[in-house]
């Protein structure tokens, strides 16, 4: 009986993931359609072939001269600024999201109620991106690269204290029991057994985000945060496609030696 009956539970199985994958990629197939009828074709009858080859043209024949002239105003003091304000904000979001995520880990509390205002912080903190608190800082502390590294930390508070709660979260506890079977209490088991195992982790989630940050950073400058942002968009309004290929060229080679050197330091983390 069981012989006849296990060909056809497979078969059950076999029918019912199929259905369920059929259904799946309707659903896909229905929101990919939806999202396309949605949107507004009206700009392709403006469309330029010419205004694209000449665009094309100049991204094809990059400015070498906007490298460096010593003016303040180039591709490496500019890339060099961004890198900074990201570096600055980064490192104030790793400081502050430290206590967030303490305050945040329901490991750490028995009453229920603090742990869920601290996540519920760190969600509020990170549901802006970084754009909309540059837009802000901008209008509260004035145009300029302190707004954009303001802007980054914030942002970055709420997506730090997330990982470092979920970190914290899921330690080994087992280093904690034996520092309190001797006798210690909260701040000695948080120095000694917790914050050992978790300054690593911290250490390569913060490296990560350094990287997201460098990104973030070179669009700051669009509402005057500073950074490379401003000549870009300045470029890109003029028609200054060569000065515009420069800078690209700039950011994908600073991003890819950051990301290779962060990914080194991480290596030696571990």
């Amino acid at each position: 009986m069981s012989e006849t009956t296990a060909p056809a539970r497979r078969g059950g199985l076999f029918a019912s993931e199929r259905a369920r994958t059929i259904a799946i990629s309707v659903v896909v197939v229905a929101v990919v359609a939806w999202s396309a009828i949605g949107l507004d074709y009206s700009g392709l009858a403006t469309f330029n072939p010419s205004l694209a080859l000449e665009a094309l043209r100049g991204l094809l024949s990059p400015d070498w001269g906007y490298v460096y002239d010593g003016s303040g105003e180039d591709l490496i003091s500019l890339l060099l600024l961004t890198i900074g304000i990201a570096f600055l904000g980064t490192a104030i979001a790793t400081v502050l999201a430290i206590p967030f995520a303490l305050v945040s880990s329901r490991t750490l509390w028995h009453n229920p109620v603090v742990p869920r205002v601290g996540k519920f912080v760190c969600n509020v903190l990170r549901a802006f991106p970084e754009l909309v608190y540059a837009i802000i800082f901008v209008r509260v502390v004035g145009p300029g690269p302190f707004a954009g590294a303001l802007a980054i930390g914030v942002h970055q508070i709420g997506m730090l204290g997330k990982l470092f709660t979920e970190q914290i979260e899921a330690m080994d506890e087992a280093p904690v029991e034996a520092v309190r079977a001797v006798g210690g209490n909260f701040w000695q088991s948080l120095f000694y057994a917790r914050l050992p195992q978790l300054m690593p982790i911290f250490s390569s989630l913060s490296l990560n985000h350094f990287e997201i940050a460098v990104r973030s950073a070179s669009t700051l400058g669009l509402v005057g945060a500073g950074g490379i942002g401003a000549p870009l968009i300045f470029a890109i309004q003029a028609r200054n496609w060569a000065t515009v290929s420069i800078i690209l060229i700039g950011v994908v080679v600073a991003v890819f030696a950051i990301d290779l050197l962060g990914g080194a330091i991480r290596k030696r983390l571990r």
